[in-house]
């Protein structure tokens, strides 16, 4: 009976814990999408324990510092850490900070969640992955497209052999500029910057390309990469490319990716290429296409079930031990890693005006 009871108790601890919101420490806040904490704090998903910001401008002066005790806030990213206890840290500083957070909290057991990419440059990744496996702890990497029911949908799809043999995908993504679409000076400052944000557009939306087909093929590496970076807007962003094309060689695949600060508008969507027909993706819910001649009229896909839905609902899930994250996943780090190998391929590519060899 003793027995009985004490599993029972397991079981109702376990639902109550559940039910927390997560304990989050925020790394950073110069990083325009903080707002997803914003909403994630509104949905009660998170508890919002401690923030850093190194720069003292911004340490009270941000989009949390309504919402969030004053007294939570530290200059100190080792301070806060010690003083606040989070089951996990979201990281909204440059892409270079990333490393620094994964240095603080990975011998501390606290699972961290950055914003896409995973570093700024393939050593800062391969760095904060073999600290991450040492400790123990989750890495994840967030992207907007992570949570898309159109990708979803397409990605099992094609798991059914819905296109038959994929043997091309096109991936676009970008905007008009983030000067021009109005993001933050303070986000600026990093974004535009070669070591902060490790390039321009390659990094910023060369990534998502990169996350997307590392996914749909099954976390294979392409044989080649082969780029071309150009600086359309000099006047802009005199340091960082604004627009680059990326081609990716599988086995069996080719994969282009157009990533830009230089679209007429805002865009995230993709074409997939089968011997049998073809899928548009066309919004976050918007897929259309063509199968073995017949036309698939543009429909709304599937709705994703919690907590595939949200990436702080699904950081919590991982954190309290309630989904696996698997290697291919898209948040996860072996897929990431993969990314950064892409990346920096993509940029010594361009410096050198030849494809790179992967394998």
């Amino acid at each position: 009976m003793k027995k009985a009871v004490s599993f029972l108790s397991l079981i109702i601890m376990s639902a109550c814990l559940s039910a927390q919101p997560l304990r989050v420490g925020v790394a950073g806040v110069t990083h325009d999408h903080l707002g997803g904490v914003v909403s994630a704090l509104r949905g009660g998903d998170v508890e919002v324990v401690g923030v850093w910001e190194a720069d003292a401008r911004y340490l009270h002066d941000n989009s949390l510092s309504r919402r969030v005790p004053a007294e939570r806030f530290y200059a100190d990213l080792d301070e806060m850490l010690d003083a606040t206890r989070p089951e996990a840290v979201v990281a909204y500083g440059s892409i270079k900070d990333h490393l620094a957070v994964v240095k603080a909290c990975a011998p501390r057991g606290i699972h961290v969640m950055v914003e896409k990419p995973l570093g700024a440059t393939l050593e800062d990744a391969l760095e904060m992955a073999s600290l991450a496996r040492k400790y123990g702890i989750h890495l994840l990497t967030n992207y907007e497209t992570t949570w898309y029911a159109s990708n979803a949908y397409v990605k099992k799809q094609l798991e059914a052999g819905a296109l038959g043999k994929v043997f091309r995908i096109d991936v676009y993504d970008g905007h008009e500029g983030p000067a021009e679409i109005g993001c933050s000076q303070k986000f600026l400052d990093w974004l535009t910057d070669p070591v902060q944000n490790g390039g321009g557009a390659v990094t910023d939306f060369g990534c998502y390309g990169a996350n997307l087909a590392t996914w749909f093929l099954e976390g294979e590496v392409p044989t080649e990469v082969f780029a071309v970076l150009r600086q359309n807007k000099p006047a802009v962003y005199p340091k960082v490319d604004d627009d680059a094309e990326i081609m990716l060689t599988y086995s069996g695949t080719t994969v282009h990716i157009g990533a830009s600060w230089c679209w007429p508008t805002g865009r995230k969507d993709m074409y997939v290429y089968g011997v049998d027909g073809n899928f548009y993706q066309r919004t976050p819910e918007k897929v259309s296409g063509m199968i073995k001649g017949k036309a698939v009229p543009e429909f709304e896909a599937p709705a994703l079930p919690a907590p595939y839905d949200n990436s702080f609902r699904y950081l919590k899930a991982v954190v309290r031990g309630e989904v696996t994250v698997a290697p291919t996943d898209l948040s996860a780090l072996e897929n990431n890693l993969t990314v950064m190998r892409i990346l920096d391929a993509a940029i010594r590519s361009a410096r050198m005006g030849r494809s790179v060899n992967l394998q």
